[in-house]
């Protein structure tokens, strides 16, 4: 492994401890607010264009839930009061499952949406 590789993934590691976004939000990228709370995201469902960055802002309201986008590889803590960014630049297009993968209570499993990516 190079120098530059290991920079690149102490970075990465220590960009996902601190909830920041990895990779950096660019400044074209479209930003888009997603909030927790028992037992939902708002919005429901997120679209976004095949190619195109984009930084998801997700906040908590009343408990430490888990974002969770498996189809990406991505998952991240949310902690009430510490707004989490997460950019992506979607590289197929399709309807994708998000969820809640922290146990928030008896409508957890309900806990949903849908990550859209169009063409």
């Amino acid at each position: 492994m190079s120098a530059t590789q290991r920079r690149q993934i102490l970075l990465w590691a220590g960009a996902a401890a601190l909830g920041g976004a990895w990779p950096p939000a660019s400044p074209s990228a479209s930003r888009i607010h997603l909030q927790a709370r028992k037992f939902a995201f708002t919005p429901e469902e997120v679209r976004v264009r095949k190619g195109e960055a984009v930084t998801l802002i997700l906040t908590s309201i009343d408990f430490v839930h888990g974002f969770a986008l498996p189809d990406f590889g991505l998952r991240r803590d949310i902690v009430p009061g510490h707004p989490v960014e997460l950019t992506i630049v979607p590289d197929r297009a399709g309807r994708f499952h998000m969820l809640c993968d922290n146990f928030c209570g008896e409508g957890h499993d309900r806990m949903s949406g849908w990550f859209v990516v169009e063409p």
